[in-house]
């Protein structure tokens, strides 16, 4: 069992071909620019959208701990003692309440993975879980990937690279590629924005390598924190002693998820922070390339 949060059908950012992704809650690390928010805890969370508000009071009737008020600007929940139970989403009409994250099989989640397995073939895609961090249940991803390809679909993990060692090996025999994020050389700056030194990542990306498991190596573009080319050269000379037929993807910071903080009560900590520029990227590209690594930008 795992604690999902999404399925995202008909997706073609996680790997490649037409994807159905599962996002798995719960992360070991706590990116200052981490676009779902929903996905760091590892329990079901409660969320609301006070747009969708008409201030009925049917949650604050139906809340037994009394977590719940309606304020001037919307619905507010005090965090502290909110349980998560649900039952405010249950008698909210309008839907301004939900709750990220549902108790899931694996054998639930392939029979909804395996609805599209038509798309799959006719695109080459496949299967990708991601979260949060998805080997924060390596029980549920090991038995859905050999379910997958036992099917013949493809198989993709998408991992910030931080868990440890025997999640990896319980999981890599049943996977066709790893999505693998890197963030910051210096191991001191990575527990700064992340919570967690570097250590394990930079360990397990030398054990998917030898294992021989395809790898895209994906790195965040945060201005202001891991764009300085002292940064990335580091990082792209060690790709390079690596396997220099590593693909990299370069993804630039975006404010897509700062609504999602709102709704969870929690401050966005990088709002004054401007997403990159396509020259500035053109620029952060060539370090890599200039080492013959095969580097994208993606969108």
């Amino acid at each position: 069992m795992a604690i999902i949060f999404n399925i995202q059908r008909f997706s073609t950012e996680d790997g490649p071909g037409i994807r159905t992704t599962v996002f798995i809650k719960g992360c070991p690390l706590l990116c200052l620019w981490c676009s779902n928010p929903e996905s760091q805890k590892g329990i079901p969370e409660v969320v609301h959208r006070d747009s969708l508000c008409n201030k009925c009071g049917r949650c604050v009737g139906a809340c037994d701990v009394s977590a719940i008020s309606i304020t001037d600007s919307g619905i507010k929940i005090d965090r502290e003692i909110c349980t998560n139970c649900g039952k405010c989403v249950d008698v909210c009409m309008p839907g301004a309440i939900t709750i990220y994250g549902k108790e899931m099989s694996a054998d639930e989640v392939f029979q909804t993975v395996i609805k599209d397995r038509d798309f799959y073939k006719s695109s080459g895609g496949g299967v990708t879980v991601s979260g949060g961090e998805a080997l924060t249940q390596a029980d549920f991803v090991e038995n859905l990937f050999k379910r997958c390809q036992d099917a013949n679909i493809h198989t993709c993990l998408d991992t910030c690279g931080y868990p440890a060692y025997e999640s990896w090996n319980r999981v890599l025999q049943f996977t066709n590629l790893v999505l693998f994020d890197l963030k910051l050389f210096n191991s001191a700056e990575h527990h700064k924005v992340t919570g967690r030194s570097n250590e394990n990542v930079l360990r397990n990306l030398d054990l998917i390598i030898k294992a021989k498991v395809p790898v895209i190596i994906r790195i965040p573009i945060i201005p202001g924190i891991n764009d300085s080319v002292d940064n990335l050269g580091s990082i792209a000379r060690l790709i390079a002693s690596l396997d220099d037929k590593i693909e990299v993807n370069l993804l630039p910071y975006h404010r897509y998820g700062e609504s999602k903080y709102i709704m969870l009560d929690r401050e966005y900590p990088l709002s004054k922070v401007i997403p990159p520029e396509e020259s500035r990227l053109e620029t952060l590209a060539g370090i890599f390339k200039s080492l013959n690594i095969n580097t994208k930008i993606k969108k």
